[in-house]
């Protein structure tokens, strides 16, 4: 199953932490597309090429059978929304992932957002085992093939 991850990529922790969930979802021979890394050439032009950013990230979506989406925060990341948003209407399940323990309208989400997913996998906030979440994310990828 050819996977986009989406999530917030703007400090070390961030990336370190999607890099890592890639790696465990991507060990049972998932194809995973990760902006941070496979979208960022266009971005390291002079000047930045934002469109053709863009555009890797539109159309790995496009080619995805299914987004798995980190949607922590008091509110999500705004890129992570419009994937989200873009995957919906594109018809891709959404595999919809929490592991903030604050809370908020729906299920601790916009409700657009909670409701355009597919699953909402949700991981208590003090829970900072990955491996379990990668798990359970491949529990409900497994349920779509």
């Amino acid at each position: 199953m050819n996977l986009y991850l989406a999530g917030p990529l703007f400090t070390q922790s961030e990336r370190r932490w999607l890099r890592q969930l890639a790696q465990l979802l991507a060990d049972p021979g998932h194809g995973v597309f990760l902006p941070q890394d496979d979208a960022q050439a266009p971005l390291l032009r002079d000047p930045p090429d934002f469109h053709g950013a863009f555009e890797l990230c539109r159309d790995a979506i496009d080619r995805c059978d299914a987004v798995v989406a980190v949607l922590d925060g008091p509110d999500t990341d705004s890129g992570t929304a419009w994937e989200c948003g873009y995957a919906y209407a594109r018809v891709k399940p959404v595999v919809a992932v929490r592991t903030d323990f604050r809370g908020g309208e729906d299920a601790g989400l916009n409700l657009m957002l909670r409701r355009s997913a597919h699953v909402l996998i949700e991981i208590p906030g003090t829970d900072e085992e990955i491996t379990g979440l990668a798990e359970s994310i491949l529990r409900e990828l497994d349920k779509l093939a």
